[in-house]
Parts: C-alpha cells; structure tokens; sequence
C-alpha cells in the first residue's frame, strides 16, 4: 500500500465501487417503484370493475371474479363484515379484516334517509368520511396496503386496492382486489443478483486496469529515480534523467529536473571557481607578506613597513569581499530598514576625501529617493561603484540620483575609455579584469562590481552599465521606491 500504483488502484476501485452500489440501489429502487406501480393499477382496475358491478346491484352470488389466483376479492361493508370473496380465497393479510367466510348482511330499509333523494355522488353517511352515492363507485384515488393471501393452498405476496361503492340499496361497500408482487420480486431479485455477482469481476478488472495503467504511467518516474539515484552515487551532475516524449506531467517533471541539475551544476562549478580564484588572489598578498616579514626577520633595516601595512590591507579588503559574497551566495536577505539614497551618496561622496578626481554629486535635496534594505550593503555598491569610475576615469566622476518611475535610479559616469559592448557583462562575474596586464594593486581582485551586482539583485533591482553621453562608461543601478 505504499506504493503509487496499490494507492492509485484501490483508489479506483473505491470510488467505482461506491458509484455502482450507488447507481445499483437507483436502479433498485426505481425498478421496483415501476413494478409497484404496475401492480397497484392492475389490483385498482380489478377493484373498480367489482364496485362498479356492485354498485349497479348486481347480487354478490352472480359478481363476476375472473382471474381470482392472480387478483383475490375481498369485499366489506360498513361494519366490516365479508360480504363476498373470491371462491378458493382461504386467508388474506393486508385489508381491513382477515375474514375469508362471507356472512348474511342484514336487511337494508328501502326507506331513503332525509337528503338521499337529493344525492348527486357526494352523499355523506352521517359520519365524517365521504362515501359515494347510490349507485356509485368512488372517484377517490384507492387507498393501497401491502399483504398476502392465501389460493387455493398458495401463499403469496399481494398488493392490494381499497375502493368504495354504493348499491342502490344505500350499503357502503369497500372492495380489496390484489395484484401480485412475484413478478417485481423476481425481477429484483433478478437484477440484485445479476449485481452482485457482476460487482466483484468489474471492481477486479477496474483494479487491474487502474494497476497496469498507473504502472505504464509511472514507468518513466523510476527512470527518473534511477538516474537521479545513479546522479547522487556518481556525484556527476553532467548527467540528465531520460525526458519522456509526451507532454504530461511526468516529462514536466523530467524538464524542471534536468533544469535543477543544470541551475546545480552551474552553483557547483562557480563554488569551484570561487574558492579556487579566491585561494589565488588570497595567495599573493599572503606570500607578499610573509616574505617582507621573512625579510624584517632577518634584517630588520630592511623592513618595509607601509608596503607590509598596504598588504595587510588590501589582504582585509579581499577577505571583507569574500565574506560578503559568501552570505550573499548563502542567500543574506537585506535588512527591512528604509534608506535614503540621496543622503546616502552625498555621505558616501563626502568621505573621500582622498580620491584622485572630485566627484560631482547630483542629488536634489528637496526629494526623498527612499528604498527599502541595508545601508551598510547599499554603501557598499555606491562605494565600488565609484571606487571603478576613479580607477578608470580621465578627469571626471559625477553620480546623480533621480527618480525612476516606481522606483529609484543611481548613475555613476566617468569620461574613461568606456567599457566594450561585449564585455559588459562579463564585467560583472567575479575575478574578471579586463586588462590582465593591470598589476593586482591598480586593478583589485575582481570582486567590486560583482559585489555591487548582487546586492542590487537582492534588493530586487538591477545594475547595468552603457556607454555614458559624453563618453566613458556609465553604471546604471535600479531600485524599487519603498513600499
């Protein structure tokens, strides 16, 4: 039962089996309604001919009973006596008295009662029930009862109809004429049977069909399993699962799981490149230091303290990034802290106060330009935004601050020699450097606009970069206005 299959077969075979005892007890039900009918208009026709000839007063001797095994005759009076019964009727359950033996009715006055002579079929007998007229069969609908009777030694079950009538002599008589139920008890009988003997051997080929079914289905999901299972023991995430060549689910399914183990692989391979490029760029100022100290050690008039110190920082700057990156790739989600970007570059600008090129700060004081996120993080990409314009500009760095629709634009241009359509963004991977012949010291490590770019992206915006208007490059970042 843990399977997909068992589940998915007993599934079936439940509800099928619920809908067809369901749709089984309809037809029961209905089946007998219509057969009950039936036998409640025949017991009710053969009940009407016997009042009808009563009511013209033929005598009881001389009532024809045709038929009298399949519809037994009882008929009563008033003061329920059986008046007449059919000839081999020995015992009958379901009317009004179980008498069987006719008794003499007394004599009946000819002598009208006050308003008889009136009568028009709605007499009334002085009690509180309608009875029919002189003469007269009752257009009531019949009162009908379930009984049985015994013919002629032969019990059976009977449905019976009441109807009233009234003999010219003024005696109110209530006919019973049954109808046989055998044949609708056969007939349900039949079709129950019929039912249940069907209903397992379509509950079992519903279960077998559903089984094989379901396993043609799945057979693609154990490819899958089995690859993805061959994937983890390998550790190759080269490796595609089969993509089946239907359009359902389970090649939706193989699709979004090759697509997983390329979003993987790719992560795997760019951890690789990371911690072997960071080991790299970690591995010459750490040499660079230890051989001056090395050389301090040995001969301590030869110590060059500002280049060990510049070292030393530029040795705490790479780690700084390289931290950074890594809770950034751990996923690090902003602070929900509200910035003001305008405020923001005019302090970060005010602060370097060392550059080689004054930056020209273009942020309307009067406007707030509020985002949402980390101070710390954002400073940090308008710093290496800026550090990148002072590394590569002529004579000029200018920043601007404006808004941008729904959110907040920040452009740093520089008059440099601009960055080529095809590399700008390649710029934006981590350790890249454009000119390789650049020394480590001028050129950084790489990681300042790859730092910047993700940031942007984890504050929902963007960072791009074209070519400025008057030459030189110009780094576009996009954040959304504070919600």
């Amino acid at each position: 039962m843990r399977s997909v299959r068992a589940r998915a077969a007993l599934g079936a075979t439940l509800v099928v089996a619920v809908a067809l005892v369901g749709a089984g007890l309809a037809v029961l039900l209905v089946l007998r309604a219509n057969l009950i009918g039936q036998a409640d208009l025949q017991a009710e026709v053969v009940a009407r001919e016997v009042a009808g000839e009563l009511a013209t007063g033929t005598p009881y001797g001389e009532v024809e009973l045709d038929d009298e095994e399949d519809h037994p005759v009882q008929v009563t009076d008033e003061e329920d006596r059986v008046v007449l019964v059919s000839k081999d009727l020995r015992a009958v359950t379901g009317t009004t008295t179980s008498g069987v033996t006719p008794v003499p009715a007394p004599s009946v006055s000819a002598s009208p009662s006050p308003g008889d002579d009136d009568d028009d079929g709605d007499g009334d007998d002085g009690g509180d029930t309608a009875r029919p007229g002189r003469g007269q069969v009752s257009n009531d609908d019949p009162d009908f009862s379930d009984g049985t009777a015994t013919v002629d030694r032969t019990t059976a079950d009977y449905r019976f109809a009441a109807v009233e009538a009234t003999t010219p002599d003024g005696v109110t008589l209530t006919v019973h004429a049954g109808a046989p139920l055998a044949a609708e008890q056969e007939a349900v009988g039949t079709v129950r049977g019929a039912m249940l003997t069907g209903l397992p051997v379509l509950l079992l080929v519903v279960a077998g069909v559903t089984w094989l079914v379901t396993r043609r289905a799945l057979r693609p999901v154990e490819g899958i399993r089995r690859e993805m299972a061959a994937i983890t023991a390998s550790e190759d995430l080269t490796r595609r699962v089969p993509e089946p060549d239907s359009r359902d689910e389970i090649a939706a399914l193989a699709r979004t799981t090759n697509e997983t183990l390329t979003a993987l692989e790719a992560s795997v391979e760019r951890q690789r490149r990371f911690v072997a490029d960071a080991s790299h760029e970690l591995r010459s100022p750490i040499a660079s230091l230890r051989t001056q100290l090395e050389v301090a050690e040995a001969h301590p008039e030869l110590l060059d303290l500002p280049g060990a110190v510049a070292d030393t920082v530029r040795l705490q700057a790479l780690a700084a990034d390289l931290l950074l990156l890594a809770r950034l790739d751990a996923g690090e989600r902003p602070g929900g802290g509200t910035v003001e970007l305008g405020a923001l570059v005019r302090e970060e600008v005010s602060q370097r106060t060392g550059d080689r090129i004054a930056v020209a700060v273009e942020a309307p004081e009067g406007e707030a330009f509020e985002v949402n996120g980390s101070r710390g993080q954002l400073a940090r990409v308008v710093g290496n935004l800026l550090d990148n314009a002072q590394r590569h500009a002529g004579t000029s760095v200018a920043v601007s601050v404006a808004a941008d629709g729904r959110g907040v634009r920040v452009e740093v241009r520089d008059d440099g020699d601009g960055v080529p359509e095809e590399e700008r963004e390649r710029i934006f991977e981590r350790f890249v450097r454009l000119d390789d012949a650049r020394s480590r010291d001028d050129g950084g490590a790489g990681l300042g606009l790859a730092i910047a770019r993700d940031v942007a992206a984890r504050h929902g915006g963007t960072l791009t970069v074209h070519r400025a208007d008057g030459g030189g490059a110009a780094f576009l970042l996009r954040l959304p206005r504070r919600s």
